[in-house]
């Protein structure tokens, strides 16, 4: 577990606010204000945003700012092919997104780390019952969070085919690093969508953890599935014995957020094996080698 410093009275007052604050509501605004069309507006907010983050327009399939019909286009632009190259590697498993790693490690006894002083149950996470059986207690997971500057599309680590879509309703408080130290179980409170997806390491898990203002989270194959945030239960989509099951290659696109957001990654024991120079605080970039297959699992 890295050091953290100890949180600020800046960083407690900002997430002290967050409690308070309509957070499905301002979300909602916000999905919508993402959306107008109306042509001054969308275009003052994508100059500003582009000249406040920087963005490099050159990376993506249009490159003309004035081309996107609203911001939200805008924001979850494609990238060119050529822009994230995948390693090569058929044994790597590739980095699902843009982002930095806030926390990579072991599962151990069912827990992964969130912060210095906080980890939270894979169960809670994965929207189960608590002590209902899952593969992951001894595995791997990685946790990437996407700044509002990052690519916002979401890619597949390795081929798999759909097993089961969960939506976990819950808060929308801020995933960055002030928040994760104050608030506990931060990833298994927020709003969530899981995918598991069974693949040559055994089953993975991609979690795609919904924040304030994230107007949506949609997957490839339902399209969106928030908003609506508030006013919805626990939903699960079994695909295990579909007939015409939903398959995705390494590399493909599986989803994405509408601003910024954090990606939980799992593997089960003894099949992922990290690289041993990422830690927490180190940015990564959509198709590098997170880490390798273990020779066994590529026989399964």
């Amino acid at each position: 577990m890295t050091d953290h410093p100890t949180p600020s009275p800046r960083e407690r007052l900002f997430v002290a606010l967050q409690h308070v604050l309509p957070q499905h509501g301002l979300s909602t605004l916000m999905h919508r204000l993402a959306r107008v069309r109306w042509r001054p507006l969308k275009a003052l907010l994508i100059r500003a945003f582009a000249r406040l983050y920087r963005i490099d327009m050159s990376l993506a399939v249009e490159p003309e700012l004035s081309a996107y019909p609203h911001f939200n286009a805008f924001f979850t632009r494609a990238l060119r092919p050529d822009a994230r190259p995948l390693d090569p590697d058929p044994r790597a498993v590739l980095c699902p997104v843009d982002g930095t790693i806030s926390q990579i490690g072991r599962i151990a006894a069912g827990r992964l780390i969130q912060a210095k002083g906080h980890d939270y149950g894979a169960d809670a996470l994965l929207g189960l019952a608590n002590g209902v059986a899952h593969p992951f207690d001894g595995g791997v997971f990685a946790t990437i969070y996407l700044s509002p500057s990052d690519y916002h599309r979401i890619h597949m680590p390795l081929a798999g085919a759909l097993a089961e879509m969960t939506y976990a309703p819950g808060r929308l408080f801020s995933v960055n690093n002030s928040t994760a130290k104050l608030v506990p179980g931060l990833f298994a409170r927020n709003e969530r969508v899981v995918c598991r997806f069974a693949t040559e390491a055994g089953e993975m898990a991609l979690v795609l953890v919904g924040a304030i203002f994230v107007g949506g989270i949609e997957t490839v194959w339902a399209g969106a599935i928030t908003p609506p945030h508030s006013g919805r239960a626990l939903q699960h989509w079994d695909h295990r014995n579909d007939t015409d099951p939903i398959r995705l290659e390494r590399g493909a696109e599986m989803g994405r957020f509408n601003l910024g957001s954090t990606v939980v990654l799992l593997f089960p024991p003894g099949r992922i094996e990290w690289e041993s120079n990422l830690a927490p605080g180190q940015q990564v970039r959509l198709g590098q080698r997170l880490g390798v297959l273990q020779s066994y699992s590529l026989r399964t």
